[in-house]
Parts: C-alpha cells; structure tokens; sequence
C-alpha cells in the first residue's frame, strides 16, 4: 500500500510548484515607495527650468563663447603688447553689455496700430511712416452703395421718408437738435462771463449765407491741386485683389471692378461689425502691415525678416485676444526673429523722457487715460474709452449740416468726402473762445471724373461745440460702436475655470458706472444712482466681480466646504430666501462665481465706456495716487496730452482750465502740457517704442523669440511682459 504523500511532493510531479529562475517581471524599472515623512522636490524651483528664462540666458552664453573665440583668433594674428590682452577682454566684456549698435538699430522695426493711421519705421529713423490703416478688397458694391445708400452721418426719416433739404433741423431727430441748442445757450453764457461780444443774429446770418450761396465750379485743367486717383486696368480681371494705404482711399466709387474699404481695427480693438469671419481679420491685419513693409521700409523678401526685431505697440487696457492675436501674426505669418510688446503710456513716457506722468492719449476712436509711475503703468487708473477725433468730425458735420451746409450731400462713407471732412476739421475746429466769431471760409469739392467745385460757408460756434463733445459726449452717436460686439471673435477666458481673464481696472469699472446710469464720486465710492438703471446697463461693482473671496465664499460670505450659512438674528431676511429666517425651511441657492463673472462680463459689453474727458482725468489719477495726496499733487503738474485729437488748438488750456474748476485746491499745481521739446503729439507712442527697442538686450527679458513661440506659443507673455499679463 503506497503511503500518503505530502503537498510539496504533489506539486512537484505535477510541475505546479514554483522556482525561481532569477528572472525580474518586467523590464521595466521598479521605483520604491516615496518616504512621505521626509522628502523634497525641485519641480519648477528655478528660473533655469522656465523656457522662457533659461533661452536668454543660454544665448548671452553662446555670445560670450563667441566673443571669446573671435578674440583668440585676432591674437593669433598678432600678440599684443603686455596687458594689452587683458583691456580688450574688459573692452570686449563691455562692448557685450553696450546698447544696440547701430546695425542692430537698422535691423529694428517698431509699429503702433491706430483705428485710423498705422505708424511704422526702424529704430534709426527720428519719424515714422504712416500709412492709413485700411484695406480694399474687390467686392460687389462699394461701402457707399451697401445698406440702400445710407449716408453717414444718418439722416432721420419723418414718415418713411427723408425731410428735404429746405429742413436739415429735422435730419437728426430732436434729441440732436435739443443737445446742441443747449449747447449754444452754454457757450453764449460762458463767453458773457469771459466778457466776450456775443452777437444775437450770428446764427441767422451762418444760416441765410449757407442757404444762398452756390457751388463754383472749376474745369480740372486749371485745378491746380487737383488729386490723382488710383488706376486701375482696362481689363477688370487683370486688376490687383486688393489695395492699402492711400492708394485704397484714392479709388473712385465708381471703379470696375467695385472695391469695398475694410478698417480691421475700430476703437482700439477688432473691428467685428464688418467681418464675419475671424479670419479674414487676420488676414487683412497682415496684408497691411506685410504692404507697408514692403513700400514704406523697402523689405523686398519676407524671409529676411527672420533677422529683424520689431517693437509692437499695444493699449493700456488690452483685450488679450488683440494682444495673442497680433503676437502670432507678426511672428508666424510674417516671420519676424523677435518681437516685444510695449502699451502705449510707457511707450509714451519712453518717448517724453519722463519717469512719472498721467498719459492722456486722445486717439480717432480712443481715448485712454493711464498713471505711469517710475517705468510702470498703474493697473487701477488704466482707463479706455470708446471716441476720439472721428467723433468730432461726425459730430461737427452734421452742426453744419444743421444750420444749412451748402454741400448739402456730404456723406462720410464716400472716400473723397471722408478726406475733405477731415480736412475741414483740422482747418477751422478749435477750443478757443476768442474765435467763435461769425467768418466766412471756402475749400474745395475734388471729386473723380467730376468737376472741381468751390464752396463758400460761414461758421460761427460749430467749430467749438464739436470739439465740446470730449466733454459733452452725449453728442456723439454711441449706440453704434456696438453693433457686432463678440460675434466674430469670442471673449478671452481662463484655461482652468473658464471665467472672463481680460484686464480691468477700478477706474475703468467706474467709467462703466457712470455710462450705465450710476454716479460714482471721484474718490472711488460708489454712490447711488438719483433713478434705477435698467437692467441691460446695469453692471456690479468691481470688488463683488473679481474679489478672490468670492471663489471661496457664497452669498453669506460662509465658506463653500460649508452646508449652511451662518444664522443671523432673529428676523433678520435671507436675501437666498423668499422668507424671512424662522419660517419654513426652504433650499439655500448658491451662485457660482464663474458664472457670475460671465454675466458681469455680459453687462459690461452692453455698455459703452463714455464719459466727460476731464472726470475721467480724475478718476484715473485718484487710483494712480492711492490716497498719496503727494503723489497726487505730481502726477497733477505731469498730465501729458498726446495723440492726434490734442492737436485741436487750445484744447490743453482748456482742458486745464476744467481740471482746475473741478478741483480748485489743487490749482497751482494742476498742468497739462504737450510732449517736450516741440515734439509731434502723435508720434510720442512710436518713438518710445523706438527707444525702448534699443536698449541693451541685457537684462531685457521681454523680447520673445520665434522659436520660444513655436514652442509654447501665447503662454510665453506670462513671463516675456513687462506688465501683468
């Protein structure tokens, strides 16, 4: 009988058991467990693990390498004297940390994109170039011929139809006509007070002169000034697929094939009203800038631009999708080497040599306002808003047209009458009381395959009053800068958490207050408004939008780990409630804070950022001086008025004259002054790009190059700015 064998022996026979062949599992490398208790990490400790740090740094290495062997190389050539050696590796130390030389400067492009003029040139040049900002594109009808015709600025139709010439009081509607009688009767009892002559028929006599006098008409061979417009070819499929520039505003109407004009930037941002498509927009933003390259700065190839730095200016108040955007077009689609972006203020204070002052940029659709103090620009007081010198000339055509401009006809949107416009703005406007005097001016009507023709108009308080608008913007047609907001491109937003991530400053969150109906004082409180605001307007206060609290807390200020708020007194009312604490329970309603940003964000579109230019001077200042009345008394004597809307004459003194009776304790040292040295107002922004440009690349971490952005794309300007991005 065979005995009972053991388990182990079993497995054996049957080949179940197991050996150890000294075999590992897998290839794969097995790492311990981490001693929680005690360890540490160098995870992005250091700036030399950031890409956008360690890149500057490994290039000033190579240039030092090279510095190094180009000089063992001419002391091969021949041994220097003793101690010869060692001046030039100080000379050659020192050479590396000069400014550019000027090659380098050569090899600089600085560019400032207005809504109306592009301004362009290299870092050796003492002026810019500057282009009109604008493209036209073959198209089916001109931008006159769209919408049935409707002039520019719009005539208001009684009864479905247009009042006749004989009545251009009821072209506007009576809103216009009473905003502008209350401004003549201010501006007469003003100019009483300064003891001046106010005649009592002035007005009877611009009207009856306007309304008589004739056009003169002059043959184009003897016109001596006569313009010449762009041509075209016989044949309309041989004709080019686009024109910019001047070239684009000298194209007849009436062309073959028809051309639209397309502006890409309107009030400092895209221009989403006469797009549809993203991508048209950026593809016109670079056929603009790559033109002017080519024509105003004579870069023949566009691949030599891969040597080439350019400085780009930006607003104050950015939207960062215009930043981004413009970014990967001067970098990808152009091909610039390195490029850098500045705003605006700095750039101006660059440009003035100043260390601290209060920028006033009064652009053709923007007007911002920002404190600059020792190189920085104040968050809080950054301030843009939507007008500028377009809207005084709208708004100083139709005071014409209102009291019987003899060209009846003018209308902004045809090329030829938006230049002549122009033209009579920067002519006659001005903010000097002394010549609202009944005068008697002329200018002249050049018109493609037309006759020249000669106008003969008085003027009397129109030249004032439109330029008053700054202060008095009610005048101005504002609804319309909205149309098409957010359609085309869609508003920033956080990566994590989706919430609205465009800049916004306290005093711009004021200057939405006050254009939605509110009142807000200018020591930053907010006080109620004399009637409730509808809702569409509305928009929160600052601190409960972007607190960081708000993240963590609800409605009752309790935090979000929390079920329940804590309770109040007895009968005090829950605002999450429709009864009062004490009653029947009820569910408490939690807001989500990024959802509440949306909506905020929403509101603030809705809403155009208009107020009185001398006010917002003010509520910029207050957050750039932070209760410092001695900063706030410097940055009083430092208002800088810049831009091409403060060319108008005497418009410093009387803004200055405003900020005093606004404040008259601080009048001894309230000054606003131009840019120093007679510099040109308009190109103060693109020389201190200039300037910046060609400092030392040394210690400069801002310039972002092409193959960092290949790499890790818009992200760098959180790193590469020199403002908070």
């Amino acid at each position: 009988m065979v005995g009972k064998k053991s388990g182990r022996a079993q497995l054996r026979e049957e080949g179940l058991a197991r050996t150890d062949n000294n075999l590992d599992l897998t290839t794969w490398p097995q790492v311990n467990m981490i001693n929680q208790k005690n360890y540490y990490t160098e995870f992005l400790k250091r700036e030399e693990q950031y890409l956008a740090f360690r890149a500057p740094q490994e290039e000033a290495t190579a240039r030092m390498v090279q510095a190094a062997r180009d000089k063992d190389r001419a002391l091969a050539f021949g041994a220097p004297p003793d101690g010869a050696a060692e001046q030039m590796q100080d000379d050659a130390a020192e050479d590396s940390a000069l400014p550019s030389t000027l090659d380098e400067s050569a090899k600089l492009v600085i560019i400032h994109a207005g809504s109306q003029n592009l301004r362009i040139g290299y870092g050796t040049d003492a002026l810019p170039k500057t282009v009109p900002m604008v493209i036209a594109r073959k198209w089916q009808e001109n931008e006159s011929e769209e919408g049935d015709g409707e002039p520019s600025p719009k005539r208001l139709k009684v009864d479905g139809v247009v009042p006749a010439a004989a009545y251009p009081e009821k072209w506007f509607g009576e809103d216009f006509a009473n905003q502008y009688q209350t401004m003549c009767s201010e501006l007469r009892t003003r100019m009483r007070s300064n003891k001046r002559r106010v005649l009592p028929n002035s007005k009877e006599l611009v009207i009856n002169f306007n309304r008589r006098t004739p056009a003169e008409h002059i043959n184009e061979h003897n016109d001596m000034n006569r313009i010449d417009w762009t041509e075209l070819p016989a044949d309309p499929r041989k004709a080019p697929e686009f024109f910019t520039g001047h070239e684009a505003l000298r194209i007849p109407e009436q062309s073959n094939p028809r051309y639209k004009l397309f502006w890409p930037i309107r009030n400092g941002t895209f221009n989403e009203r006469a797009y549809s498509n993203r991508n048209q927009i950026y593809n016109d933003l670079s056929q603009i800038i790559e033109k002017a390259l080519k024509t105003q700065l004579g870069i023949k190839r566009m691949k030599d631009l891969a040597n080439y730095k350019c400085v780009f200016v930006i607003p104050d108040l950015y939207e960062r999708q215009y930043a981004a955007t413009l970014l990967d077009i001067l970098i990808r689609d152009l091909g610039f080497g390195r490029v850098c972006l500045q705003q605006e203020s700095l750039s101006a204070t660059f440009g003035a040599g100043y260390s601290s002052a209060c920028v006033v940029d009064i652009g053709a659709q923007k007007t911002s306002i920002c404190c600059v103090d020792e190189g920085m620009c104040i968050e809080d007081s950054r301030i843009n808003m939507k007008m500028g010198g377009s809207d005084v000339t709208e708004t100083f055509i139709k005071m014409m047209l209102f009291d019987h401009f003899p060209y009846s006809d003018i209308n902004l949107k045809r090329r030829y009458d938006f230049i002549l416009a122009e033209e009579l703005k920067q002519k006659v406007c001005t903010m000097d009381d002394t010549t609202v005097v009944v005068q008697t001016l002329d200018f002249h009507l050049r018109a493609p395959e037309q006759d020249t023709r000669r106008y003969q108009f008085k003027t009397y308080d129109e030249t004032m009053l439109s330029v008053m608008g700054f202060f008095k913007p009610a005048i101005f047609d504002l609804p319309s800068k909205l149309e098409g907001r957010r359609t085309v491109i869609p508003r920033s937003v956080d990566l994590y958490d989706g919430s609205p991530n465009d800049p916004l400053s306290v005093a711009q969150q004021q200057v939405l207050d006050h254009a939605a109906g509110g009142s807000v004082s200018t020591n930053g409180t907010q006080e109620p408004a004399p009637a409730p605001t509808p809702a569409v307007n509305s928009t929160p206060s600052r601190n409960q939008q972007f607190s960081l609290l708000s993240r963590l807390t609800d409605v009752e200020n309790t935090p979000r780990s929390s079920v329940a708020g804590s309770p109040g007194p007895e009968g005090t009312p829950n605002p999450d409630r429709d009864t009062p604490m004490g009653e029947a329970d009820q569910p408490l309603v939690f807001r989500d804070p990024v959802l509440e940003k949306i909506k905020a964000a929403d509101e603030r579109d809705k809403v155009v950022p208009v107020m009185p230019l001398d006010e917002a001077i003010l509520y910029s200042l207050m957050q750039g001086a932070r209760g410092d009345d001695r900063k706030l008394r410097d940055f009083f004597g430092g208002i800088m008025l810049i831009g091409g809307g403060s060319k108008t004459p005497d418009l410093r003194a009387f803004l200055e004259t405003r900020l005093r009776e606004l404040r008259p304790f601080y009048g001894k040292e309230i000054l606003v002054g131009p840019p120093p040295r007679e510099f040109d107002p308009q190109v103060v922004i693109w020389k201190g790009g200039s300037v910046f440009g060609r400092l030392s690349s040394h210690g400069n971490d801002s310039w972002i190059s092409k193959a960092e952005y290949n790499m890790l794309g818009s992200r760098l300007l959180t790193h590469k700015c020199m403002f908070a991005w």
